[in-house]
């Protein structure tokens, strides 16, 4: 499937007279409509929301304290439900060739993917001296954040959790730009059986798999490569965030110009994604996913039917 370089790996009727055509701009008309005006109306109940909020937490609280609860609790409370019910209102099905975050918003985009073990994987990230992401929690949040606000060196430091396949990422990789937490190329990968994924080529059915292949498979690694540029704040709901740049097609190349020059990986092609990127969090992507074979270690077995 994917030696032979084919690109479907990623993947009106007519009206029957005027009148029916006219109908139908009529109805579309009127349910844009309804759409817009449910949306301002949820804007106007999640503001009116962040007020209430913050006018009883001052009766209580100095200032300062009040406004600090208003802003936790829209930005990550009331601002990131409302935004999901839009997205309901909106029925934006779109296919996933993007990541999307906890509060169903599209993230980063999927430029990169690798074929081969998860050793193979670790072993190829290693030998570029880029560092395993630490599983996100409180001990590694709280890390993160003392070194972020001081600036202190954390090359191991935790990603944020997004989606694809309906789960969070396998496993993330890094490498601090000036020794920096704030700055840093890093990349998270989803796990894809190489079965499943030709037997649902083409289809919305390879995006939707929720199945997570065994520790030791052969597995088709499906990633996402960024590179944080400093501090930032999301999007609609205005959670803090880092900021990344928005040359999403740089850092694959990037990731891949080094994985080559290290000769860890093979037989590299480019691919046009299934979909046009809609424009999320201002990046910028030629639609493209890089997708190369790990090289074999001498004491590998699988994959050796993909060599």
């Amino acid at each position: 499937m994917v030696r032979r370089g084919n690109a479907k790996y990623w993947s009106k009727r007519l009206p029957e007279s005027q009148c029916s055509s006219s109908d139908e701009g009529i109805v579309r008309l009127l349910k844009r409509l309804l759409q817009r005006l449910l949306i301002f109306g949820l804007g106007i109940v999640s503001v009116w929301l962040i007020v209430f909020v913050f006018e009883l937490a001052d009766r209580r609280l100095p200032w300062a304290l009040a406004l600090s609860l208003a802003y936790g609790m829209g930005a990550y409370v009331i601002l990131p439900r409302a935004v999901r019910i839009g997205l309901k209102i909106l029925k934006r099905k779109h296919v996933p060739s993007f990541t999307v975050t906890g509060d169903g918003l599209p993230s980063d985009p999927v430029n990169l993917a690798l074929i081969g073990t998860l050793h193979q994987l670790r072993t190829a990230f290693a030998t570029l001296g880029w560092s395993e992401a630490d599983r996100l929690g409180l001990t590694s949040s709280w890390r993160m954040i003392r070194a972020f606000i001081f600036n202190s060196p954390y090359p191991t430091a935790p990603f944020s959790t997004l989606y694809l396949f309906g789960r969070g990422q396998h496993i993330g990789f890094q490498k601090a730009i000036d020794n920096s937490p704030r700055k840093r190329n890093h990349i998270r990968f989803w796990a894809l059986g190489l079965a499943l994924a030709e037997d649902t080529v083409g289809t919305a059915k390879f995006w939707l798999n929720t199945e997570r292949p065994a520790e030791n498979a052969c597995v088709l690694w499906v990633g996402a490569g960024t590179r944080d540029t400093g501090i930032s704040l999301t999007r609609l709901t205005f959670q803090i965030t880092h900021a990344t740049d928005s040359d999403t097609n740089a850092e694959r190349d990037h990731i891949i110009a080094e994985l080559t020059s290290k000769r860890v990986i093979v037989d590299v092609r480019s691919y046009r994604s299934g979909q046009r990127l809609p424009h999320v969090n201002h990046y910028i992507t030629d639609g493209e996913v890089t997708l190369a074979k790990l090289r074999l270690a001498p004491n590998d077995k699988l994959c050796k039917d993909l060599a």
